[in-house]
Parts: C-alpha cells; sequence; structure tokens
C-alpha cells in the first residue's frame, strides 16, 4: 500500500514511521573510517536513469492527496535565502513567511487549523542568523546557517571551524557545510572524512548538513562514496548542492544518495537525511522527490526530520497549486509572494 500524508491527517501531530514503528531520528555519531565500504562502490548510470525516468509514471498523486503531499513538502522546506544583496528586512520577512507558508484564507478552505504548517527551517548566511533566531523565537523552527566558505568552501580550515562555532553561537540549530571537492576529484577519502569529523565536532549540539555539490564531483561513482564518507563521519543529512553550481539537485544524484543512506542505515542502524537543493522549483518536481522518498526509504523520510528541501520559489509554487485546488482557478505568482 503507498501510504502517505492525507488532508485529514496533516494538522494531527506527526509521528515518523519507519517499516510499521515509531522512531525519533537521533544525532548521527558517526564511525572510525573504513575505506573497505568504499570498495566496489560503482553506479549504473543506465541504470540509475532507467529508474528516476519511471517515478513520474508509476505512481501520480492528485486532487485530495496532491494537495496533502504538497502541504507536507511544505513543512520538508529550508526556506532559503543566500544572495549577496539579503539584508536583515529581508531575511525577517522570510522568516515571516516561514512561520505562516500558507495565506489563512487557503488553510481555511483545505480544513487546515491556522498555524498547523511552517517550513522546515529558515536557511542564511551566518551574517543573519542572529536575526532569524530573534524572528523566529517561539515558533519552534530552527535556523539553518551555511558555512565552511559556503559556496565554494576554499578558506582555511581553522576560518571554516570558526565560522562554525560562531554560528551555533548565534543560535544556529542545524550548519550547512561545504566539502573540500579536491578531496573527492583526487580520491583522498581519509581526507574528506578527517575534515568532515572536526566539522561534526565544530557544531556541537547543532546537526550537521554535508552538501555533496554534486555539479562538481563529476560522477554519480564519486557522488556514492563522498556520501558514505560524510555520513561515516558524522553527517545528520547529506544535501546535494550549493544551488551555486552549474549543475545542482537531480532525481539522478537523489537516487544514488538515498540509496547511499539505504545502505549505512543497514549496516549502522542510523537513519540519515536527505537535503536536494537547488532547482527544485515546481510542485510537480516536488512530488517527483517525495515519491523518491517514500519508494525508497520509506514513511520516515516524508517528515522534515528526514527530508528537507533547499528551496525559495518552490513555496510561491506550491501556494499557486493550492489555490487551484482550493477555487478551481489559477493565480498570478505575485499573488504569493516569498518574501
Amino acid at each position: 500500500m503507498f501510504e502517505a500524508p492525507t488532508l485529514s491527517t496533516l494538522s494531527q501531530p506527526v509521528v515518523a514511521l519507519h517499516r510499521g514503528t515509531a522512531v525519533q531520528p537521533l544525532r548521527n555519531p558517526g564511525m572510525p573510517f573504513d575505506a573497505g565500504w568504499l570498495d566496489g562502490l560503482r553506479v549504473n548510470q543506465s541504470a540509475v536513469e532507467r529508474r528516476t525516468a519511471t517515478l513520474a509514471t508509476r505512481r501520480t498523486v492528485k486532487k485530495d492527496a496532491q494537495a496533502a503531499w504538497l502541504l507536507k513538502a511544505i513543512t520538508c522546506i529550508d526556506l532559503t535565502t543566500l544572495s549577496g544583496d539579503d539584508t536583515e528586512g529581508r531575511v525577517r520577512r522570510l522568516c515571516a513567511k516561514a512561520r505562516q507558508p500558507v495565506r489563512a484564507d487557503l488553510l481555511d478552505a483545505l480544513g487546515i487549523a491556522p498555524h498547523a504548517i511552517t517550513t522546515g527551517a529558515v536557511c542564511v548566511y551566518h551574517r543573519f542568523v542572529a536575526a532569524a533566531v530573534d524572528a523566529l523565537q517561539g515558533s519552534g523552527i530552527p535556523v539553518a546557517a551555511v558555512s565552511t566558505g559556503f559556496p565554494a568552501g576554499l578558506i582555511p580550515h581553522p576560518l571554516k571551524l570558526k565560522e562554525i562555532e560562531a554560528s551555533v553561537a548565534d543560535g544556529a540549530a542545524e550548519i550547512d557545510i561545504v566539502i573540500t571537492r579536491e578531496h573527492v576529484l583526487t580520491g583522498n577519502w581519509q581526507a574528506l572524512y578527517d575534515e568532515v569529523r572536526e566539522f561534526r565536532a565544530a557544531c556541537g549540539p547543532a546537526h550537521l548538513k554535508a552538501i555533496l555539490a554534486t555539479g562538481d564531483i563529476r560522477t554519480l561513482s564519486n557522488v556514492a562514496r563522498a556520501s558514505m564518507v560524510c555520513m561515516m563521519a558524522g553527517a545528520d543529512f547529506i544535501k546535494t548542492s550549493t544551488g551555486k553550481e552549474g549543475v545542482n539537485a537531480t532525481l539522478d544524484v537523489a537516487l544514488v544518495m538515498v540509496r547511499m543512506i539505504r545502505e549505512y542505515h543497514a549496516r549502522t542502524g542510523v537513519l540519515i537525511g536527505f537535503k536536494p537543493a537547488g532547482g527544485v522549483s515546481s510542485a510537480k518536481s516536488v512530488l517527483s522527490y517525495q515519491i523518491l522518498m517514500k519508494e525508497e526509504l520509506g514513511r520516515a523520510w516524508l517528515e522534515p526530520e528526514l527530508f528537507r528541501i533547499g528551496a525559495s520559489s518552490l513555496l510561491a509554487d506550491i501556494e499557486r497549486q493550492l489555490e487551484h485546488y482550493a477555487s478551481g482557478r489559477y493565480s498570478a505568482f505575485n499573488r504569493h509572494p516569498v518574501a
């Protein structure tokens, strides 16, 4: 049975399920580096492409179910602003949208309680962490900070650690780090492990999301190995992209990464989250990612504890689709501002 969120269950307290059993995701403690786990990790690209090509054809989500899935997707969005012209005012407006991402009249038409839906987090540069924490006070919405010289990750390593520590001190509950791509491209897996392990230690109580920059590391086999090494080193989430690469999130790299999450869970029992970012801008595309998560990993990975989407414009399109569901009419994008 393809069990998934419904409109009638969205306003109820969420309990993540894995194979029918309630679970509470914990921090990933990591493990000692084991190069043997990387032996034989090769990806058949044509097989990956065949699998992802079937997602939109084998499963369809319509009407009530589609509205419920889109509302669930909103709760998994890391609502993001990472522009050079960001201001504190823009960040505070984004936080207000995170608190109430769907217009009250639409929620009422859908039978959803006011303030029952919020985004999963707000993601900003370190400069705006304190302002975002202040704007979200009392909401329960965490602040995620991009760090370690985002997006290129080419600043000195000690500065990367200090940036993480500064963001945690300012109240960030999640840290999105970028790896050194050179370690992947040269196959220096021990160096990648050591780097991420130190990032994990610098995070303290904050959750660590490791950004692989999949558009930069060239091959799906590199994506598989980098995913496994980052999880060994203690990453709580693995994330596709910074959103600044030439190619960002795709279903192909997502499939490879979630298969590695499944393998890591089978070996360790630890649940690792997944975050596609960059290019997930339409309601149609996010449904494909949700179906992928449900089919490959299970029900637990439809919840924000284990699934996030790095996005900004996605929210406007989802809200527009919900208005069409409620009223039968599409409205202009400017009726659904993000900030």
